[in-house]
């Protein structure tokens, strides 16, 4: 199954997303609680993000991510070395990963059965890598610019949460 979304309706439910995400951010809930209210409101918004997270980098092991807030299913996938999959790769590399479909991926970590594609986009604070965006969806080529884009201002409004958090 695909899915094609208006370029116009995107726009506008994300720009309606990223003003809820910014009270979040300010509001008087402890960090942690604020990613997990991030993560639950894109989950439930935006149809195709069926698994939304975090992947926080941790200060105590080498080159690893560790899972950090998130919504969806259950994943085995609690720590992430550096180059192993999706978000090892984003890690790796810096950069941001759009799969439009995860079977034609030899170095993807499966999650689940019903995941088709995957977008991961690296979260910077203070000019460095300290976490990354996680989505899943079950729709193949779901994601597009607009996706990104708004992933990246997801990214930078979290990073600050995602830094205190870190530590």
């Amino acid at each position: 199954m695909t899915l094609q979304v208006p370029v116009q309706e995107k726009q506008r439910l994300f720009a309606d997303l990223l003003l809820r995400i910014g009270e979040i951010v300010f509001s008087s809930l402890l960090p942690r609680e604020k990613l997990d209210f991030v993560c639950q409101l894109l989950r439930q918004s935006v149809a195709y993000y069926n698994w939304v997270g975090f992947y926080i980098v941790d200060l105590k092991a080498e080159r690893e991510l560790v899972l950090g807030p998130f919504a969806g299913e259950p994943t085995d996938h609690i720590r992430i070395k550096f180059g192993e999959g999706i978000c090892g790769q984003a890690a790796e590399t810096l950069k941001n990963y759009v799969i439009q479909d995860v079977s034609a991926e030899g170095n993807y970590l499966s999650c689940s059965i019903h995941v088709k594609s995957e977008i991961v986009l690296p979260v910077f604070h203070e000019g460095k890598l300290i976490a990354e965006v996680d989505i899943d969806s079950h729709v193949i080529s779901p994601f597009s610019a607009e996706d990104e884009r708004f992933l990246e201002q997801v990214a930078i409004r979290s990073a600050p949460l995602l830094a205190q958090i870190q530590q």
